[in-house]
């Protein structure tokens, strides 16, 4: 209707004043309406002209409204699709330039049918800004994270079972533990990439920093107040939800105790769905005792793909509730056994540190040599100091090494 009334105002007003914009237009000697009732044989030529066009394009517009109505009840409700094909088949018969057939028309379409779907009434998951897709989160952990067997058995693993249960009885809870580059983010980012179509800017995604969101400890009970709405704001919001909180051993012990009732068992008859959310806690807590496992593996002579959680697990938790100032060992999170699974990330090995690199390179699309590869590789710094075998930084500035490749 606004387009046809647009297409009639421009129609009818093409021969007003805008034409002769010089000369002020010469008052009517009768009202407008006046010439308009008598008969269509009364009225000059040129008016009958302008009246046959108007008619015609009103009638190619309420074709084409009909054609497209059709088109989105065939693809969003699978309603009258036997008529659509019929329709269509008819329209590339008889197909002709003009209005008819509108190329641009389809692509509006499209459109609609997306903005329709954003509801979540034409999406597996319910929600259109869910994905889930797992064979892809296989896939990339498989192929671009670099010696890490554990992380990527636990992390693929858990995910799975818990998106393929109808309804978990609590949300699913992850902490990732090791030294800095070893890919906690890598990880973390990729979740959100593949369960998410919009990945961290998802709406249904929400990434916490400790010391940039909850700077003061005198604010506790504000970061409180805020961090539980936001929280329940975007539970609500979503059918499913994604919560990372990076160096979650300094974030405050009551900030995990206030978010403690998002991750336990309850009924949530007649309130948002809350077991429908995955946290992940990023720390560096905990990767001196992986560490130490991973160097007594190399020593003995073992491969550190042997190293199971069987072996490490007990050292890692040990060293979870040593420090004072750990809000891990303050809170409730570890005493009530509301961590699911403990992720744990092993230090990277020179080798690893040139995957890297490639990986780097790729990204960029440069070409690289193995020479290059070796050379990012070995401005690297190495630990302990007898064995130079994992590096200080695992992978976390290798991408910056790079630019001394660039011309």
């Amino acid at each position: 209707l606004g387009l046809a009334c647009c297409l009639l105002l421009l129609l009818l007003g093409g021969s007003g004043g805008l034409g002769n914009r010089g000369t002020p237009p010469t008052p009517p000697t009768r009202e407008p309406w006046e010439e308009e009732r008598g008969p269509m044989a009364e009225v000059g030529p040129w008016r009958r002209v302008k009246y046959e066009a108007v008619k015609k394009h009103l009638g190619a517009v309420g074709a084409l409204s009909k054609q497209y109505w059709q088109y989105l009840a065939c693809k969003v409700w699978q309603e009258g699709c036997k008529e659509e094909e019929e329709e269509e088949e008819e329209r590339e018969s008889s197909r002709s330039p003009g209005w008819s057939v509108p190329l641009v028309g389809q692509d509006y379409l499209e459109i609609l049918s997306a903005w329709y779907c954003s509801f979540g009434k034409c999406c597996k998951t319910g929600d259109c800004r869910i994905v889930n897709n797992v064979t892809g989160l296989e896939a990339d952990l498989n192929g671009q994270l670099h010696g890490q067997h554990l992380a990527k058995e636990i992390v693929l693993r858990a995910v799975q079972r818990f998106l393929g249960s109808p309804r978990p009885e609590r949300a699913l809870v992850l902490s990732f533990h090791g030294w800095s580059g070893t890919g906690k983010n890598f990880v973390a980012r990729m979740v959100a990439s593949h369960l998410f179509r919009d990945g961290l800017k998802s709406e249904c995604v929400r990434v916490f920093i400790s010391l940039f969101h909850f700077p003061h400890q005198n604010y506790v009970d504000s970061y409180k107040a805020q961090l539980k709405k936001q929280i329940s704001e975007t539970v609500q919001l979503c059918k499913q939800s994604l919560f990372i909180f990076d160096e979650a051993e300094k974030l405050h012990f009551g900030l995990l105790d206030a978010i403690k009732p998002f991750m336990a068992r309850h009924d949530s008859k007649g309130q948002a769905d809350h077991q429908r959310s995955i946290f992940l806690f990023l720390s560096n807590l905990g990767g001196n005792a992986i560490n130490e496992v991973a160097l007594e593996f190399w020593r003995a002579g073992r491969a550190r793909e042997e190293i199971t959680m069987e072996f490490l697990e007990p050292r890692l938790k040990l060293e979870l509730q040593e420090p004072e100032e750990n809000g891990y060992a303050r809170s409730h999170l570890l005493e009530e056994n509301l961590i699911d699974f403990f992720v744990p990330f092993l230090p990277l090995e020179y080798h690893h540190v040139k995957l890297c690199a490639r990986d780097s390179f790729l990204a960029r699309g440069l070409p690289y040599t193995k020479a290059a590869l070796d050379e990012v590789a070995r401005m690297m710094v190495y630990v302990p100091r007898e064995e130079k075998l994992f590096s200080a930084q695992g992978c976390k500035s290798v991408s910056q090494r790079i630019n001394y490749f660039l011309p």
